[in-house]
């Protein structure tokens, strides 16, 4: 497998605010999604950690025990600039408190973009991301989903 290219720019990018869909099927192939609310990406290891709320994300979570298959997509709302990560989970453990406040900063940015956006304040206080589940996953493919002519290219590096 080549080795993936996990630059400071594309890790800042990651873990910037961006919304972010996770993606998994169960045995019969049926497909589950559900938002995560924080991610931190581990360059050195190619790892990355998601932080999936406890409440709506049961069908994903139950997908990802089962066959450990996930894809994770990264899409910025004001420039849709987006990618997708695939690998296979490495550990689902409760988020602790150091990931808690992980999510709380990421969710300060992703507001900041949704209000930017149009989204109104009454309806962001709405979101509840706590308590929430840890999914530690080997990054194993990156692939450039920006609409536009380079859309579902193999992405090596930052894009």
């Amino acid at each position: 497998m080549t080795q993936l290219a996990l630059t400071a720019e594309l890790v800042e990018y990651m873990e910037g605010g961006v919304s972010l869909l996770v993606g998994s099927r169960n045995a019969e192939l049926r497909p589950a999604c559900a938002r995560a609310f924080g991610v931190e990406i581990e360059a050195a290891s190619g790892t990355a950690t998601l932080f999936l709320p406890a409440a709506g994300a049961q069908l994903t979570l139950s997908n990802l025990r089962e066959n450990g298959l996930i894809a994770l997509t990264f899409s910025r709302p004001i420039d849709h600039r987006s990618l997708q990560v695939k690998g296979r989970v490495v550990s689902i453990t409760e988020a602790n408190e150091r990931q808690q406040r992980v999510q709380e900063r990421y969710f300060s940015l992703f507001c900041e973009g949704l209000r930017y956006s149009g989204m109104r304040e009454s309806l962001l206080r709405r979101i509840r991301y706590s308590p929430s589940w840890a999914v530690c996953f080997r990054i194993e493919s990156m692939f450039d989903q920006t609409p536009g002519p380079g859309a579902g290219r193999v992405a090596k590096e930052a894009f």
